[in-house]
């Protein structure tokens, strides 16, 4: 499967160097060859820390075609360093941005996978009102939890039934990266991309940070501010474990390897 512009390795994982334009380009090209399915990845601070102690995520990250650099950690790491990543993406940058691609081209069926029935509602509401050139094929919240291989099937028969461009796949890390990259063999999207909170945050039920924060890099705080017992783990010790790793594998290691 070939990988778009994946240059650098932050803690064994690799990261592209493409732009935000370069990456919808090449998606929207996927979509109209409709001959491979392509997964969409974040890596943040947190997720690549998670990664060091699950190989099935890990996997999922590196074998993934765009792999964004999502995080201020990240990009900042990576420019101390001369690493060649591309600029801070995040999965709603991708989102956003993708969408009002298919819908200037007027073409497109996109199907939502993951959260609650009530948020597929109502990003089913804003949809209609957003992108009115694109077909809103297909939504499924999935059970909670792990769900035997037999409704695994059934949700998978369902989605490529309607045959989407573009999957968006709307559950927490890692579970949603697995399962894009454990199931998209069986899969017939050209894209699938794990978006996780970007649900959330289309559907209206949790804000995002001011456009201010975002340009600073301080997305985080906003949403630790706003969910601090979900957040704080990500961002008082994911984060220094990450610095400290990268700090040990990334920058030591190729240290000693060069005496």
């Amino acid at each position: 499967m070939m990988t778009v512009r994946k240059s650098s390795q932050i803690l064994g994982v690799g990261v592209g160097s493409g732009t935000l334009d370069e990456i919808v380009q090449e998606s929207l090209t996927r979509i109209d060859k409709h001959d491979q399915t392509s997964t969409f990845v974040c890596a943040n601070p947190h997720s690549l820390v998670e990664s060091t102690k699950d190989k099935d995520f890990y996997n999922a990250l590196n074998r993934a075609d765009f792999s964004v650099a999502d995080g201020v950690g990240v990009t900042m790491v990576a420019k101390l360093t001369n690493k060649d990543v591309g600029p801070r993406i995040a999965g709603h940058n991708y989102f956003e941005a993708l969408m009002a691609a298919l819908n200037e081209r007027g073409s497109g069926r996109v199907f939502f996978f993951g959260s609650s029935p009530h948020v597929l509602e109502l990003i089913e509401q804003q949809f209609i009102k957003d992108y009115p050139n694109i077909d809103l094929c297909g939504l499924i919240s999935p059970p909670f939890g792990d769900w035997p291989d037999n409704t695994n099937n059934e949700m998978i028969n369902e989605i490529n039934k309607k045959n989407p461009d573009v999957l968006w796949v709307g559950m927490t890390a890692p579970k949603q990266e697995k399962w894009a990259e454990k199931n998209r063999s069986s899969l017939s999207a050209p894209i699938i991309g794990s978006i996780g909170a970007v649900f959330d945050f289309y559907a209206g039920t949790y804000p995002r940070a001011p456009e201010w924060m975002r340009k600073l890099g301080l997305e985080w705080l906003f949403r630790l501010i706003k969910e601090p017992k979900r957040m704080w783990r990500r961002n008082f010790i994911s984060t220094p474990l990450f610095i400290w790793l990268f700090i040990w594998r990334d920058i030591l290691q190729s240290i000693r390897q060069r005496k």
